[in-house]
């Protein structure tokens, strides 16, 4: 067997891995960008579907998995995942697990887990999200995007605090006819005292209630002080060596 013969075999496996190590390459660099656009469609997503999509067991169930996706994809992307075992993962498998039991038990116990663990799983998201955001040392479109994400974000993990009130709690959440009200109402209210907007058209009834519209309205007019002083703050700025 002469040379040619023993390169042979060397420059087929040479071929067939430039292509794995371009694609591992490609990975590495979406990753190393911070790149949150997969991450706002999610979101956006995820709104949407508590908006349109009628008040049933499949659908708080399909929420909670399509939030332990957002939750994994943020952590992917804030470069939280390399070079350890990320514990989010066991958080996604824990939300899977409680979103079939959903499907086969809707009760009130159930129910209300699930919008809890909601809650959990969006601010394990939102906390990933801010750390990918200050982890950048520049003004960029990913951080801007980022820090759109978390605001969205937190209407949605109060809509879950209100739903885990609505459910387990022992009276109704507004004072007004609707009662509990729909995910979808319940969104509403979110958003519209997160942004301070103050309608007045619904009112919580209770104390825990009162205490859950304030912190959001506090949280929301915070988040966005913050936010803004430290993304100004990097305009300009010099990215680390």
């Amino acid at each position: 067997m002469d040379a040619s013969e023993h390169a042979r075999p060397h420059a087929d496996t040479e071929g067939r891995e430039r292509p794995r190590r371009a694609l591992r390459a490609r990975i590495a660099r979406r990753q190393a960008s911070h790149s949150y656009v997969s991450v706002l469609i999610l979101v956006v997503l995820e709104f949407l579907l508590v908006t349109a999509a009628p008040n049933t067991a499949w659908v708080r169930s399909l929420l909670l998995l399509l939030g332990s996706v957002i939750l994994l994809d943020a952590s992917w992307a804030s470069g939280l995942t390399r070079g350890r075992r990320p514990p989010f993962v066991f958080v996604g498998v824990g939300a899977a697990v409680l979103a079939v039991v959903q499907l086969l038990n809707g009760g009130a116990t159930v129910t209300g887990t699930t919008w809890i663990a909601g809650v959990v799983v969006g601010v394990a998201t939102a906390g990933t999200l801010i750390v990918g955001v200050l982890d950048q040392d520049d003004v960029n479109v990913q951080s801007v995007l980022g820090a759109i994400c978390v605001y969205v974000l937190l209407g949605l993990i109060f809509t879950s605090l209100y739903g885990a009130v609505a459910t387990i709690g022992d009276g109704p959440l507004f004072v007004q006819p609707a009662g509990d009200g729909t995910a979808s109402l319940r969104l509403y209210f979110s958003y519209v005292t997160l942004a301070t907007v103050g309608y007045g058209d619904y009112t919580p009834a209770g104390d825990l209630g009162h205490t859950l519209a304030v912190a959001e309205a506090l949280i929301g007019q915070l988040y966005l002080v913050t936010v803004i002083a430290v993304l100004v703050s990097r305009i300009g700025r010099a990215p680390r060596a």
